[in-house]
């Protein structure tokens, strides 16, 4: 018999985290695909830098908020995040990660019932506000900030997969694989 993913995460889940998450599976249950989102940014100054004390200083004012967005399915936890939701595999970078004086980059992984739903919280809210802040923080891209793709319904991505989605939408520009807002790819039929 084959263990599927989402069976390995819910059985490795602290119940508080199961039961939410196993909640809003049993809602949108229905659908097919879930929007997969990934987010990755390098800062402009090390990490510890003065400057980044805002960034640090709102994630756990963030990741309260995203935790009650609506239309969120559920998000990756970090290693080093003890009291959040368990990680979705080893934490990978994509190769842009090179580019940073630091062994390590901001970045997000979560899923989302719609685009609606996705933008909503990015935009708008304690988010929306220190989306507004990210020049002072992160160096100018040459690559994505974040990729979008449509990922199967009881599955969750992982952070290697992630970071191959940003990597592919750089590389080779949007596709049903790996899309932005401003490209937009309905969800398979």
């Amino acid at each position: 018999m084959v263990q599927h993913e989402h069976t390995r995460y819910m059985a490795a889940t602290p119940d508080h985290w199961r039961s939410g998450f196993a909640r809003r599976m049993q809602r949108f249950g229905t659908m097919t695909h879930h929007l997969a989102l990934y987010t990755f940014g390098i800062f402009a100054k090390p990490a510890d830098d003065p400057v980044n004390q805002l960034f640090f200083r709102l994630n756990d004012s963030v990741f309260s908020a995203v935790a009650r967005a609506p239309g969120l399915i559920a998000r990756s936890g970090y290693d080093d995040e003890p009291d959040g939701p368990p990680s979705w595999g080893p934490m990978a970078y994509p190769r842009f990660l090179d580019e940073s004086a630091d062994d390590w980059a901001p970045a997000t992984l979560s899923l989302w019932q719609d685009a609606a739903s996705l933008r909503a919280f990015a935009y708008q809210g304690i988010h929306g506000a220190a989306l507004k802040k990210r020049e002072s923080w992160f160096i100018q891209n040459r690559w994505p900030a974040y990729v979008l793709w449509w990922h199967p319904t009881g599955d969750r991505p992982n952070w290697a997969l992630a970071a191959g989605r940003l990597e592919r939408l750089h590389d080779r520009g949007p596709s049903q694989q790996a899309f932005d807002f401003a490209r937009f790819h309905e969800p398979p039929t």
